[in-house]
């Protein structure tokens, strides 16, 4: 990416400006020392110039050291030489000595670092040096230095002085092109990459005027012809205020999110997300929104034709399970008359007949009843007859109803009732509909010789109902599906013994009651099923005790 090739360029020119200025300090040292040996060679150096020349040396010496350790190790650099350079200076006679010159050392120090910002520090500790210097030959005795030492070193610190400051300047101002170069590279591709990325980006003003604008042009919307325009008038009328809420929402949250037609094209679509910059402006981002809005309508439409559907398959089965209802409703009556010999006596085969179609209705009825109302469920037609009533007068009744067929099945069914009324506030006919449904559950699962115990109890405003079973258990496999319409665990006998709408009304009732249904079984251990509801008008004081069974 175009800012992380300027960043490593950047560190690059960064390492290569603290190599240039160890060499520079280096050779700096390397003139200083040479003026030295030679100067002692020729027996010219006194005390005062050795000392001198010792403390500029040192300062460059610094200089190497301190050039690799970043910006405070520039900035001692550049001190030291301040420091350096009055000391030196002042040895030798002061601003009218022959290491004037080296006033300037600071100044050349700095740009040998190649770093614009430290020119004015280098300059104020060149000026400030001076002055110094200056004011000590004006009011202290300073040492004079005469004969040829004083030319000698008066000549070295003028092109040491000079050669040095040449190349520093020089070093600096091919950094700074190198530097600008860069910037321009790295701009050239930044705005390359706006230019030609999907989106509309465009940085707008706190009352949505367009600054600058790049991408590609977006349904009649070309970014560079727009700009010092209110963003606004880009966008069809009846979305503008929307705009100008987001444009608001933007500034005071941070960020916002819209869907827009623009003005040049009303068929259009487009997203705008906008982001909240420092400045008082405002990022934002235009994207073409047509194919994810014409994918969403396809959902939607999808949606509606599978509800519609939906509706219709239970409208119908509606419909024709009340048409079913009232022939079956004759074949189990006449059924039962013929069973019962009212009329006279029958042959036993025919009573037999009688009693199976009389049991096939039943059945049939049972099933039909079940459909009819998981079907107004669905449609969103079903409707609770709420009253309140002794929760456990309901599961009394079903128990009662329900020993005949768990005797039959050679299975023990228990009541666990509390003792205290558990005055509910419900359908009655649901609460009957979803114990009947869970005791008929239980019995086809049990084998015989096992148990099945219903317990009713309160748990604050919370109905507990819990059906209980020692039969064979569920499969895991098998709990992920019971629940819906038309799911059925067990063998083939078990599945043909029911319809698969059993559980799913009890979740449905329960639901509708606004409470849950939970199961909880292994294979070989039995199953619990358990629904709660919060319809009990008042909290229940006594704990749930065994009673004798319904």
């Amino acid at each position: 990416m175009p800012h992380v090739r300027y960043r490593a360029a950047t560190r690059r020119r960064r390492r290569r400006g603290a190599g240039f200025a160890r060499a520079w300090h280096a050779l700096f040292a390397l003139a200083v020392a040479g003026l030295g040996a030679a100067l002692a060679a020729l027996g010219l150096l006194a005390a005062a110039e050795t000392a001198a020349l010792a403390a500029v040396f040192a300062a460059a010496v610094f200089g190497v050291l301190l050039a690799g350790l970043g910006a405070p190790g520039r900035v001692i650099a550049i001190i030291v030489w301040a420091v350096a350079a009055t000391f030196a200076v002042q040895l030798t006679g002061g601003a009218g000595g022959p290491l004037a010159a080296w006033c300037l050392t600071p100044l050349a120090a700095a740009a040998a670092f190649r770093r614009a910002e430290l020119l004015a520090l280098g300059a104020a500790a060149a000026v400030g040096v001076a002055g110094v210097c200056a004011l000590g030959g004006a009011l202290l005795p300073l040492p004079g230095l005469a004969g040829p030492a004083a030319g000698w070193l008066s000549l070295a610190a003028s092109v040491t002085t000079v050669l040095g400051l040449a190349a520093a300047l020089i070093g600096l101002q091919v950094a700074a092109a190198h530097d600008a170069r860069a910037r321009d590279e790295t701009e050239l591709e930044l705005r390359e990459a706006l230019d030609h990325q999907p989106q509309q980006v465009l940085a707008l003003d706190a009352h949505g005027r367009i600054l600058t604008a790049f991408g590609p042009d977006l349904m009649g919307l070309r970014p560079y012809r727009r700009r010092d325009q209110p963003f606004g008038d880009l966008v069809a009328l009846e979305h503008r205020l929307a705009v100008d809420d987001a444009l608001q929402t933007a500034a005071r949250e941070g960020s916002a999110e819209l869907f827009l037609a623009p003005a040049s094209d009303p068929a259009g679509w487009l997203e705008l997300s906008l982001k909240r910059l420092t400045g008082n402006r405002l990022a934002a981002a235009l994207r073409d929104a047509r194919p994810q809005r014409a994918r969403e309508l396809e959902l939607e439409q999808a949606r509606a034709s599978a509800e519609q559907q939906n509706a219709g398959k239970s409208r119908f089965l509606a419909n024709m399970s009340h048409e079913l209802r009232t022939p079956l409703n004759a074949i189990m009556g006449f059924s039962d008359i013929m069973r019962q010999r009212l009329f006279g006596p029958m042959a036993d085969r025919y009573t037999e007949y009688a009693e199976l179609i009389h049991e096939s209705g039943s059945h049939l009825l049972e099933l039909i009843n079940d459909v009819l109302d998981m079907s107004k469920i669905e449609a969103e037609r079903f409707e609770l007859a709420r009253e309140e009533f002794d929760v456990r007068d309901a599961v009394g009744a079903v128990l009662r109803l329900m020993r005949g067929q768990a005797e039959r099945a050679g299975v023990t069914l228990r009541g666990v009732l509390p003792t205290e009324p558990l005055e509910a506030d419900a359908d009655r006919r649901a609460i009957k509909q979803i114990t009947l449904n869970l005791v008929s559950n239980a019995l086809k699962f049990t084998p015989r010789g096992g148990t099945v115990t219903v317990t009713a109890q309160a748990d604050g405003d919370v109905l507990e109902l819990v059906v209980t079973d020692s039969g064979v258990g569920i499969a895991p496999d098998d709990l992920e599906r019971l629940g819906r319409p038309f799911e059925q665990a067990g063998d083939a006998q078990q599945r043909a013994a029911g319809s698969g709408l059993g559980l799913s009304l009890v979740r449905a009732f329960a639901a509708l009651h606004g409470g849950d249904m939970t199961i909880d079984s292994r294979v070989g251990d039995g199953t619990t099923v358990t629904v709660r509801m919060p319809v009990l008008a008042l909290p229940a004081i006594e704990a749930p005790a065994p009673a004798a069974e319904a």
